[in-house]
């Protein structure tokens, strides 16, 4: 039998993060989300499965729905955690199940692009600056149905008679925390809407998300990114049949251990988080990461405002529907601009030991770079010592 939980082999707790030398390059490029550790060491035993070596051998999960190898109790668990934060509507849409929302992704392009009549490749845009991967997923296949076009904006303003087009709208966006509409106006478009980072804990949940694809990620929403679980809140039928057989030949389905692990933490979390929300009491994991990461931006902002060599967005206070209190979005990674306009921003940086990606990577200038906050502790202590250190020196 396989068992996961949050224990190490000798029964004790411990971070899975690599231990940091304090003269390493520490890594703050990655969103990888160990930030959130501490929670569920805490919760022990409450995520322990067990799963015997005769369980979930088929391929299908559920051979009456559309998506035969969506586990039922993972579709359960995120239409009643949806329900219950307010970020999307699931009811009246499909859930296609991936292997992450990278998996998706590829697959609401193949959807969106499949037309038996196709002669070229339709354009994929996002507004810059846009994701950084965009590009490189779009393109990585050399697929003939879609090609990657950049920004948004540029798009928009071409006159080219070009009007078929798939637009990506990541909000709030990766990588400055904005929340982002649809730019181009043109007719004969499709939306993909990337809704990652739309959770309390890093934006205020103002309204649900009611959009035709809408891509998700167990990852960022509770910080379990080896699980490799995505989903697609999906409206029409047709679309989501061409999703569900792009992953069937793709991967012939998606992991069920995963699921039912995913399934099992998101149950988790409609269990505890709402009967406890705002009751101070450690079983919320919204409001937990929520003032972890408000601090953690607190501290960033005492070291920006001390060395005033940066810039940091603003956002606006805003009222969250789910924690019925008014707050500022705490994104995932802070998009830090350089003052001085000729800097390069990631090769400043680099120098002083952090792992940061530049902004030319997102479609916007080099005095620009995307920091991770989603770090464990001791990587974070150390990027605001190093950062405080820099005092001018652009040498």
């Amino acid at each position: 039998m396989v068992v996961f939980n949050q224990k190490a082999s000798n029964g004790s707790t411990k971070s899975s993060s690599p231990s940091t030398n304090i003269s390493k390059t520490i890594n703050l490029d990655q969103g990888d989300p160990t930030v959130f550790e501490p929670y569920w060491r805490k919760m022990g035993d409450k995520c322990t499965m067990v799963i015997s070596a005769s369980d979930s051998m088929s391929y299908f999960s559920d051979a009456g729905n559309l998506c035969w190898f969506l586990e039922p109790k993972l579709g359960d668990s995120i239409r009643n955690l949806h329900h219950e934060i307010g970020n999307a509507k699931s009811n009246g849409r499909h859930i296609v199940v991936g292997t992450g929302s990278t998996q998706l992704y590829q697959a609401a392009l193949y959807a969106l692009s499949s037309s038996p009549d196709r002669t070229h490749p339709i354009s994929v845009v996002s507004a810059a600056p846009y994701y950084s991967q965009y590009p490189e997923e779009t393109d990585y296949l050399r697929s003939g149905l879609y090609k990657w076009a950049g920004d948004a904006y540029k798009f928009d303003k071409e006159e080219d008679g070009n009007t078929n087009y798939i637009e990506v709208v990541n909000s709030p966006s990766n990588p400055d925390g904005s929340i982002r509409e649809a730019v181009v106006k043109r007719t004969g478009g499709k939306l993909i809407h990337d809704l990652a980072y739309y959770w309390p804990q890093y934006t205020p949940i103002t309204r649900p998300a009611d959009h035709d694809i809408m891509l998700f990620t167990f990852s960022k929403c509770t910080g379990h990114a080896g699980s490799r679980i995505g989903w697609a809140l999906v409206k029409d039928t047709e679309v989501a049949k061409k999703m569900i057989k792009f992953i069937e030949l793709n991967s012939i389905g998606v992991s069920k251990e995963s699921q039912l692990r995913a399934a099992m933490i998101l149950g988790k979390l409609s269990d505890n988080s709402y009967q406890n929300l705002n009751s101070n009491k450690p079983d919320n994991f919204f409001e937990f990461s929520q003032c972890l990461l408000a601090e953690r931006w607190k501290k960033l902002r005492e070291v920006v405002k001390r060395n005033q060599l940066f810039i940091l967005p603003d956002y606006p206070l805003e009222y969250c529907n789910f924690t019925r209190k008014f707050t500022q979005s705490h994104p995932a990674f802070a998009w830090l601009q350089c003052k001085e306009e000729d800097v390069d921003c990631e090769k400043l940086i680099k120098a002083h030991k952090m792992m940061v990606r530049g902004g030319v990577r997102f479609g916007a200038e080099k005095k620009y770079v995307r920091v991770s906050m989603l770090s464990s502790e001791v990587v974070f202590n150390l990027f605001l010592q190093r950062l405080s250190a820099i005092k001018g020196n652009f040498n």
